[in-house]
């Protein structure tokens, strides 16, 4: 079983995550900020990643630590769980439209982290939730999981519609790369031999 478990806590935030990457979709994201569940949601249902994620954080100051934390987090579990990465396909992509909306995601399970971030979002918050923090998830992610990651906005006019669709596109794009391929299913995807 490709699983893990991470506990986070600091001064700021207490982060607990558990992902089955070989699971179907099914997810109990609680982390105290209510738009960031659903795009959590999103990235386990589209992903068929198992996610069970509980957070709490410093919310009297803002949402930043828990969103942050909660992509270090998951981060580590993803590394966790994917091992040596034996037999992963280990790239993916997708070009993912939502109404108006239409983002291109495109990764790379490395070890290598970077992240490469082309969204323009018209408006500041979606309801009380502040836009910037997408980025800090995303680039949280990365770092943490090991992953190249490019995420580029191609149309858009909601901000809500764009920013789904970029954790859809990475959902799917994460979903190809870290499934087994049959016809390597022994071997690590690299030349180095290790990644």
């Amino acid at each position: 079983m490709r699983t893990a478990t991470i506990t986070r806590e600091t001064a700021e935030t207490a982060i607990s995550v558990e992902i089955n990457l070989d699971g179907t979709g099914q997810y109990d994201n609680q982390t105290g900020v209510g738009f960031f569940d659903h795009m959590l949601d999103q990235l386990s249902r589209h992903s068929l990643i198992d996610f069970t994620i509980r957070a709490k954080g410093d919310y009297h100051i803002d949402d930043h630590h828990t969103v942050e934390d909660t992509g270090i987090a998951l981060g580590q579990a993803l590394v966790q769980a994917l091992g040596d990465k034996k037999g992963i396909r280990r790239y993916g992509a997708c070009l993912l439209p939502m109404d108006d909306a239409q983002v291109r995601a495109a990764l790379d399970l490395s070890a290598r982290p970077y992240l490469v971030w082309n969204m323009e979002l018209p408006t500041q918050k979606i309801g009380t939730f502040d836009c910037e923090l997408v980025r800090e998830f995303f680039q949280a992610f990365s770092t943490h999981g090991g992953i190249t990651l490019h995420v580029d906005m191609l149309h858009g006019i909601n901000s809500h519609h764009i920013v789904e669709a970029a954790f859809k596109a990475v959902a799917r794009a994460l979903r190809e790369a870290v499934e087994t391929d049959p016809r390597k299913a022994d071997a690590i995807p690299s030349t180095k031999g290790a990644l």
